[in-house]
């Protein structure tokens, strides 16, 4: 009867064991991902306050009208601007519809979007989470960062590309449900003990 008490007794001290290490590792690995998740869902609860803080303040746009060397801007030159910024690139798409309520062309190529008012020749390159506006002559602007699709990315994928999936915010997701349930069994184990003890005491 006491070896048998002793095996239950070791094949738990070795469980616990296992869990702690576990336990421990696991919070070490997925530590910044649970960071990340924690930072993005407090953006996603007061996106607005968090934006305007960290969001310098805009290019004022309505200067296009009255630029000195605004030029008029064709179906050709705007392609050959938008093959200009990506060289060995073709348009796969193109519209003539209005941008920012400016008649503009909207170019796309695998690298992003070039966005050309048709009226001034100043024009938008949008390139993954970022937005730059430029002068009719190259001069950059502004540069926009839309943070907001960033941090919900973040939130969802756990990184910026669609590269992994959802697969590192799945796998800190389960991570974070196996770490609740083994932090609760490292915490009930040893009272379990103690409260087995008293009921056999009494």
């Amino acid at each position: 009867m006491k070896f048998g008490g002793n095996m239950r007794q070791q094949t738990r001290a070795k469980m616990l064991k296992i869990l702690r290490i576990s336990h421990a590792w696991l919070a070490i690995l997925v530590l910044p991902w649970i960071l990340l998740i924690g930072l993005t869902g407090f953006y996603m609860n007061h996106s607005r306050a968090i934006i305007n803080f960290i969001t310098p303040a805009g290019y004022d746009e309505s200067l296009f009208s009255t630029w000195p060397s605004g030029v008029e801007i064709t179906r050709e030159s705007a392609l050959v601007l938008a093959e200009t910024i990506w060289p060995n690139e073709e348009v796969t798409k193109f519209a003539s519809k209005p941008y920012h309520k400016r008649p503009s062309y909207i170019m796309d190529l695998p690298s992003g979007r070039v966005i050309v008012s048709r009226a001034t020749g100043h024009y938008y390159v949008k390139y993954g989470f970022t937005r730059d506006t430029y002068a009719p002559d190259g001069t950059l602007l502004n540069s926009k960062r839309y943070w907001g699709s960033i941090f919900k990315t973040l939130h969802a994928r756990g990184w910026l590309s669609s590269r992994f999936g959802t697969w590192i915010a799945d796998i800190t997701s389960l991570s974070l449900v196996f770490f609740s349930l083994t932090g609760l069994f490292l915490w009930w184990m040893p009272r379990a003990k103690k409260i087995g003890r008293m009921v056999r005491r009494g």
